[in-house]
């Protein structure tokens, strides 16, 4: 049974020459398997919660914003970072989701968990299957800066995984979240997935 394994190896020095709003940038001295030393620079990332959202006629709501380190707008699912730590994942997800797309879900599921970058960044994201979708209550979040020019758009699941194939999408959560989601739909199905508040080793929390 193939299975990742917490492991880590001696650490001899640590710097952090960088620190930022959200994240920061480590440098460690990691002892080698033999006898060596290298040095490792990365992230250091709070963790990450995405959704993928599945109305009744398959279709996925998805957001088109700019990101400006690749200098493209992208398509992209309901995402946001885990900004308090010990956060319980499910609750930033329905946070997420209601605040970028003024949406709320009946059922919700985990997909699946991934490190986006483990050679260069500490972030995990959970990213979860939301189903029985509605417009949620009350005013609509006032958003900014990159998120004021967002586009909100619902499209069928079919045409995101084509797209993904095709090599017109490029997000890691949509890329992910889309393939794992017809690899749910076609294996065991969604009522197997892992409950919402399953939990994550990457980023516990408290209930």
């Amino acid at each position: 049974m193939f299975k990742d394994t917490p492991t880590e190896w001696r650490i001899t020095a640590t710097a952090t020459p960088f620190v930022g709003k959200k994240t920061s940038v480590r440098s460690e001295d990691v002892v080698m398997p033999g006898g060596s030393t290298a040095t490792r620079d990365y992230q250091v990332h709070p963790g990450s919660v995405a959704v993928l959202a599945l109305d009744e006629s398959d279709r996925v709501l998805v957001l088109r914003q700019y990101r400006h380190p690749v200098r493209q707008k992208l398509w992209e699912i309901p995402a946001g970072l885990l900004d308090v730590p010990g956060e319980n994942p499910l609750h930033a997800a329905q946070r997420e989701l209601y605040e970028e797309a003024h949406v709320k879900a009946e059922d919700w599921r985990v997909l699946t968990d991934v490190y986006t970058s483990p050679g260069g960044s500490s972030e995990a994201v959970r990213i979860f299957l939301a189903r029985g979708v509605s417009e949620a209550d009350g005013e609509r979040f006032d958003v900014s800066e990159e998120e004021a020019d967002m586009e909100v758009a619902r499209v069928p699941a079919a045409d995101l995984v084509r797209g993904v194939l095709a090599g017109d999408l490029h997000n890691n959560c949509l890329v992910i979240g889309v393939l794992a989601l017809e690899a749910a739909r076609n294996g065991d199905g969604f009522e197997a997935l892992r409950p919402a508040e399953a939990p994550w080793p990457a980023r516990p929390f408290s209930s």
